[in-house]
């Protein structure tokens, strides 16, 4: 006797569809308002302004030399005719790392607060990070048809265990010293989780927005597939022609689009990070004694 699980999948599958088919058209309308919103606002930025506000960005967050290497990589994109392809791959990472923060930072200090849930969720965390990529284009496809929509929710799926795991790491990993302190002072627990905790642990949360980023930038191209769009177009009209420098071209500039994004997220988590004293207080020194003052701060 054998148990056919494709059989379990496919009827689940079909249950769905059949039952809760306004509910799915009510997503899709969603994650589309969102995604076709950030699309017109990022096409509605003249090409020399939007590099110019990387530039700007590169130069604030990194330093001289790397907003010289954006300046010029970006105006290399323009030269290959690439730039609405690259502003539609930029709306289509901004709106799945939006939906993946949305879902995942609250799933993330769900499981530091709560030891049950985290062994309840780690091992879908484990299944989502393993899964092969392509395996998440089926169900998308089939309930939200093709295009922007279903590539945006596969790359949320794909995309957001990195958030949840390290938010939920960086909150584990707060010194004790520091929540004694809150507790101490008369903390509610949610004063503790926005007032301390979320404060101190944001260099590894921010650490995993930015792989989170990472991983949207790869799977919106595999999601070129079913519509998506975007350089993923450019790189599978390469493969489809065995145009090698079609391919090379697209795949130049979602390397030249990752280091950019990689390098100005990486700076927010840094420990000297404007971000983290707008949040809350965090002492000038990770053994610093934490005080009155401090806290109140």
């Amino acid at each position: 006797m054998t148990f056919e699980i494709a059989d379990v999948v496919d009827t689940a599958v079909n249950y769905i569809l059949d039952n809760f088919s306004p509910a799915l058209d009510m997503i899709a309308a969603t994650i589309g308002f969102v995604t076709g919103g950030i699309l017109a606002a990022l096409a509605a930025v003249p090409m020399p302004v939007g590099i110019a506000i990387f530039v700007v960005l590169s130069l604030w967050r990194v330093g001289f030399g790397f907003a010289v290497f954006t300046g010029l990589s970006l105006w290399l994109v323009q030269y290959m005719g690439l730039w609405p392809a690259t502003m539609e791959t930029l709306s289509l990472v901004i709106a799945s790392t939006i939906l993946a923060m949305v879902v995942g930072l609250p799933l993330g200090i769900a499981m530091a607060r709560n030891d049950t849930v985290a062994a309840g969720v780690r091992p879908v965390l484990d299944l989502m990070q393993t899964m092969p990529a392509f395996v998440y284009l089926i169900p998308a496809a089939m309930f939200f048809g093709l295009g922007a929509v279903p590539g945006t929710i596969a790359t949320v799926i794909f995309a957001m265990p990195p958030v949840v795991r390290l938010t939920n790491l960086g909150i584990r990993q707060v010194h004790a010293e520091f929540i004694e302190a809150g507790q101490a002072f008369g903390c509610t627990s949610s004063q503790l989780l926005f007032k301390v905790q979320l404060p101190n642990a944001l260099p590894s949360i921010m650490a995993g927005i930015n792989q989170t980023i990472m991983l949207s930038l790869s799977m919106v191209v595999i999601a070129s597939m079913i519509g998506a769009g975007g350089l993923g177009n450019t790189v599978l009209t390469g493969i489809q022609r065995l145009d090698v420098g079609t391919g090379f071209e697209g795949g130049l500039a979602v390397v030249i689009l990752a280091v950019v994004l990689d390098r100005i997220t990486q700076s927010l988590g840094k420990e000297n990070a404007g971000l983290r004293r707008l949040l809350s207080w965090k002492p000038a020194e990770t053994d610093a004694p934490v005080t009155r003052a401090t806290v109140s701060g």
